[in-house]
């Protein structure tokens, strides 16, 4: 699978004090990985901006990273900010992964804003 159709979304909100510190974070890792995953697509999401994108998805815990394919959620929900975490993250989940692995099921919600992330 190419990694072009690989995203991933960083859900957060402008109010959110922990969103602003994050988000250079997320920024170094996105060059990090560039060489690795050049295609892949970075997206930092307002919740409240964003809204129609966002959809009946209810964001409570800041910041949730959803990470997906062309075809499949790959993880979705809150994740600890920090470096290394979301690093081992994105290694279990982007790179050398089986491309016939079925990842865990999700809620509706969160497939519904794949698909519209997809289509963006």
């Amino acid at each position: 699978m190419s990694s072009a159709s690989l995203h991933l979304a960083c859900l957060c909100a402008a109010w959110c004090r922990l969103c602003d510190d994050y988000r250079p974070l997320l920024q170094q890792l996105e060059t990090e990985f560039s060489s690795i995953l050049p295609d892949l697509q970075w997206h930092w999401i307002d919740i409240e901006e964003e809204a129609e994108l966002v959809g009946d998805l209810d964001v409570e815990t800041f910041p949730t990273i959803v990470i997906l394919d062309a075809e499949q959620v790959r993880f979705a929900g809150p994740l600890t900010p920090q470096a290394e975490t979301l690093r081992r993250l994105l290694r279990a989940t982007l790179q050398d992964v089986d491309p016939a692995r079925v990842w865990p099921a999700v809620d509706a919600e969160f497939e519904a804003f794949a698909t519209r992330l997809r289509l963006r």
